[in-house]
């Protein structure tokens, strides 16, 4: 027998003897859940309870799996290692899980663009029938969101946009303190706007979208257009494998070819975010993920931008912040909170 057929006769065994049934009725109360952050080089998972508290935490290369099944398999024996050593499963109610290109409304994960498996993931539908529990999937900007909104700088706040930037482009706003999801659960798709018209080729498959300037790869092709373009000495020409927080560090260090980088970058940023902010009208904007940790090197540009560019009435009344959360704890926590949101359901029930 398996390790994972094993473990599942086990927790029927466990079912049989330690639940309370009165009547018809079965009380198992269940205090804590499982958040899964999906990223293109790690997946984290967490157990957190119903205060947000995080029990234990633990996590491995996406990039090991290219193939979604031994993913799937994967992820589900590590889940049930973690709670089996950390109270038992019994105690999980459900997963919430964050991943790119990931639609709420179909539990799929739907052509993404920056990961290996292709076309549409039915990864809801595969992790609830390896682990027998209800499964939440969305988007990672929507769960940054829902991240902010509960734990970070959002709480409070009714009408606010979230923009993360890492080695994609995703957004997620909230309007009257509700997620808008859009009709199949793809809103907030921001890093797939046309900002430069036949321009950049970019993942999705058109060309000119905003990722393909602002998100990490972008950043990158941005500087080493730059270098070649230029005879001036740059830090950049001595770094084998450039990323965004290289050019961050080169930035500190007075590079001018390293600060124009995300002076363009700014520009385009704040021009994207100025037609997003004219549409929703919100209160705030906050910037995730690790690009946003270039801080006043892209800011201030975007901000300029962001102001020359923004319906007239909004000018000056829209705060551009940036997450004060760790970004792997805020996607993880956001998980769970997904979780909590997900319909009870059980196999062993």
């Amino acid at each position: 027998m398996s390790k994972y057929l094993q473990k599942k006769a086990e927790r029927f065994v466990w079912y049989a003897k330690n639940v309370y049934i009165c009547g018809m009725e079965e009380y198992n109360i269940k205090t804590r859940v499982v958040g899964v952050d999906i990223s293109v080089e790690r997946t984290t998972y967490a157990i957190v309870d119903v205060r947000g508290n995080i029990i234990a935490e633990d996590n491995f290369s996406t990039l090991d799996y290219p193939d979604v099944n031994n993913y799937v398999s994967a992820l589900s024996e590590k889940i049930i290692a973690l709670v089996e050593s950390n109270g038992g499963y019994e105690t999980i109610r459900s997963i919430g899980i964050s991943a790119p290109s990931a639609s709420n409304t179909s539990g799929c994960i739907e052509n993404a663009a920056n990961l290996s498996w292709k076309g549409v993931v039915p990864l809801a539908a595969m992790l609830r029938d390896r682990l027998g529990l209800a499964v939440g999937l969305a988007n990672d900007a929507h769960i940054s969101a829902l991240g902010e909104h509960v734990f970070g700088s959002a709480h409070g706040m009714t009408d606010f946009i979230i923009v993360h930037i890492g080695n994609g482009l995703g957004s997620c706003f909230f309007s009257n303190a509700k997620e808008h999801k859009g009709f199949t659960g793809s809103a907030g798709e921001f890093g797939h706007t046309c900002i430069v018209p036949d321009g950049r080729p970019c993942g999705c498959g058109k060309k000119g979208c905003l990722e393909s300037y602002v998100a990490s790869r972008g950043i990158v092709t941005t500087a080493k257009e730059l270098l070649a373009k230029s005879d001036k000495p740059s830090l950049m020409r001595d770094i084998e494998k450039l990323t965004p927080k290289a050019i961050t560090e080169c930035c500190e260090k007075g590079d001018e070819i390293a600060i124009e980088t995300y002076r363009i970058t700014g520009r385009y940023l704040g021009l994207g975010l100025a037609n997003y902010a004219s549409l929703i009208n919100p209160e705030a904007i906050i910037l995730t993920g690790g690009v946003s940790h270039a801080g006043h090197w892209l800011l201030d540009p975007a901000y300029v931008e962001f102001e020359n560019y923004v319906f007239p009435n909004m000018r000056g009344k829209v705060k551009i912040l940036l997450s004060t959360l760790d970004d792997r704890e805020r996607d993880t926590l956001g998980a769970s909170a997904l979780a909590w949101e997900v319909p009870e359901y059980s196999l062993f029930k």
